[in-house]
């Protein structure tokens, strides 16, 4: 019996400091960018406020002579610093990895190790970004071209910042890898649990479920035709072979529930792995959402 058969996934590997794999989603350009847009707004609406709280705060001070205009333009200098740099790097340590944009999106930055990131990866990042990223100081136009690149290239998703701080952003938030899955035929659950899968690909697995959700909505011959087509695939990449007399449509029902079985097993082990290495990795779930959904259609048999 093979139980390395699993479903694929957007799914990356880190190696913690303990020598754990730990499975990990890595954000990419899209996620990224719509949580800085959010941040930026937030970002613009801090500055708004600061800047008319610095300029009533001056105007007051100047009609009694105790500020002069250039102490009143630094602190508008000190405003633009607490919107820069003191709102990403404050919100990325209090919450872990997270600012309001990032919290939105479902998104994390975590060290290269699967850690929490602290205060100096934190300042690392929102000083790079400040220098060469956004607003990019140094060359602008062409700096944020020039990360946009590193960050589309990168096979981790990483950005000019993370690549200098050592980090990584990764999802909070893994979408179901399942929909529908058939029920196994209790006559085929002994035997399904010697197959050996390995040679079952995620297209023709998908194939299968589409078939077996919509088989009562297919015409004949064509569900037939269909059925034994599939079925013929898959007996060529499994063993071992179907009992005599098995139908085509529970065959691959079988299959397929034993392929989900064993993925759905070898992924709540790497949770447990993950949750013994960092918890905040992997938030506790209800027993329920662990379950395979339950068949939403009768299955059919081909005729």
């Amino acid at each position: 019996m093979n139980d390395r058969t699993a479903p694929a996934t957007t799914v990356d590997r880190l190696v913690s400091g303990e020598a754990v794999e730990l499975e990990v989603r890595v954000a990419r350009a899209g996620s990224r960018i719509l949580a800085l847009m959010i941040d930026i707004v937030l970002q613009a609406i801090l500055l708004f406020v600061l800047m008319i709280t610095t300029t009533f705060a001056g105007v007051l001070a100047a009609s009694t002579g105790v500020l002069d205009g250039g102490l009143i333009e630094a602190l508008f200098v000190v405003d633009l610093v607490i919107v820069l740099i003191v709102y990403p790097v404050v919100w990325e340590t209090l919450l872990r990895g997270r600012t309001p944009g990032k919290l939105a999106m479902g998104l994390r930055v975590v060290r290269d190790d699967g850690g929490p990131i602290r205060l100096r990866q934190a300042l690392a990042r929102a000083l790079v970004g400040l220098a060469i990223e956004w607003p990019g100081l140094l060359f602008p136009v062409v700096s944020w071209l020039f990360s946009l690149i590193v960050l589309m290239l990168n096979p981790n998703g990483k950005r000019i910042g993370d690549l200098v701080a050592g980090t990584i952003v990764i999802h909070e938030r893994t979408p179901a890898a399942w929909g529908w899955v058939p029920a196994m035929p209790p006559q085929l659950a002994g035997w399904a649990s010697l197959l050996d899968l390995t040679g079952l690909d995620d297209s023709l697995a998908l194939a299968v479920r589409h078939f077996l959700a919509r088989n009562r909505q297919i015409g004949e011959p064509a569900r037939t035709a269909l059925g034994q087509a599939l079925a013929s695939e898959v007996a060529a990449c499994t063993t071992p072979p179907p009992p005599p007399g098995v139908p085509g449509w529970a065959y691959l029902a079988a299959v397929l529930a034993e392929r989900h079985r064993r993925a759905s097993h070898r992924l709540a082990r790497a949770r447990a792995v993950s949750a013994s290495v960092w918890p905040a990795l992997t938030p506790q779930r209800p027993a329920a959402m662990l379950q395979p959904p339950r068949p939403v259609a009768t299955l059919q048999p081909p005729r």
